[in-house]
């Protein structure tokens, strides 16, 4: 029997999604049958979308999801449950759900059961969607790879994405201060109340200047996933033995290098993917505790996967878009 489905058969722009039946999901030895209730889009569903990179197609997308067990080993019939989008390989190597396989914006999904974890008492479907790639993504650059300290400084580009609002939410949790930057000034009054510690606009701003005014001398840690429109501000605002962290590049990914920058200020520079079991499983117990809150910013039926795009790719979110299953 088909299942209702978000598909592409071609690369290009939101008019390329495809609500359709697609084949019902078989579940293979050790995997699990999930039964979605919400999934959430990322800036990876609208690169895949653009063809970059170009995947075999018909191709589901999504990473992240969450719902019910239908049918595997390890859970009960009915038990709520939320998919680590990483597919941990052990080598080195993390592929990810939606990427490299079908994804979750569709009615059924089939995964490994090492994927799949149950939601903790109190996390609806949409907020336990909304956290696992970006969560992880955050978690792996602030703590696993920069080490982030108590009362270190983290500047945050962007704070409109989720990536962005997972990295605030981890570096507070970990004792950290934030400074976050929009040219939005309804993102920055909202992020204050997130509790960044100051907000700059990087477009009315003198962000460097800014930066080292409020720290006294740099940033320890940024975070840049934008790319060639703020990457040398980036290392500009780090401090001397600085850390900064790159997982992404929705401007461009080849700024002018900078290489002085980074000899002379003896700055070291992290490049992070997605996160291990270990990451991913650190970041579930801090959702599970209540330390960490996703934020969610508007939650669109999977049928109008079209209209969740296009709000994505304008920059109008200020946290996570979720597509409620069905719909």
């Amino acid at each position: 029997m088909p299942v209702k489905a978000v598909r592409i058969h071609e690369d290009g722009g939101p008019e390329v999604l495809r609500y359709e039946d697609a084949p019902d999901p078989v579940p293979g030895t050790g995997q699990v049958l999930i039964e979605l209730r919400a999934a959430s889009l990322n800036h990876l569903d609208i690169w895949i979308r653009r063809g970059l990179p170009s995947v075999p197609k018909p191709r589901i997308l999504g990473a992240d999801g969450a719902g019910i067990v239908v049918s595997g080993d390890g859970f009960a019939v009915g038990e709520r449950v939320v998919i680590n989008p990483g597919l941990d390989h052990g080598d080195g190597r993390i592929t990810v759900i939606g990427e490299h396989t079908d994804g979750t914006h569709a009615e059924l999904i089939a995964v490994p059961r090492s994927q799949v974890y149950s939601i903790p008492d109190g996390l609806g479907f949409e907020a336990a969607a909304a956290f696992p790639l970006v969560f992880e993504t955050a978690y792996r650059m602030l703590v696993t790879k920069a080490g982030l300290q108590p009362g270190e400084w983290v500047l945050v580009w962007g704070i409109g994405g989720g990536v962005a609002t997972a990295t605030l939410a981890i570096a507070k949790a970990v004792g950290a201060q934030v400074i976050v930057t929009s040219s939005s000034a309804e993102k920055l009054t909202r992020a204050s109340e997130l509790g960044a510690d100051a907000t700059l606009n990087h477009d009315a701003d003198d962000v460097v200047a800014g930066v080292k005014e409020v720290t006294d001398g740099g940033a320890h840690v940024v975070v840049d996933n934008v790319g060639e429109a703020t990457w040398k501000r980036s290392l500009d605002s780090a401090r001397p033995a600085g850390r900064v962290c790159v997982c992404g590049a929705t401007s461009g990914p080849n700024p002018p290098a900078q290489l002085h920058r980074i000899w002379w200020k003896q700055l070291t520079i992290f490049g992070s993917t997605m996160g291990s079991r270990e990451d991913f499983e650190a970041v579930y117990d801090l959702m599970a505790s209540g330390t960490i809150v996703p934020v969610v910013d508007e939650v669109f039926p999977l049928a109008d996967a079209a209209a969740a795009h296009e709000r994505l790719e304008a920059g109008e979110q200020l946290g996570k878009v979720i597509l409620r299953i069905p719909g």
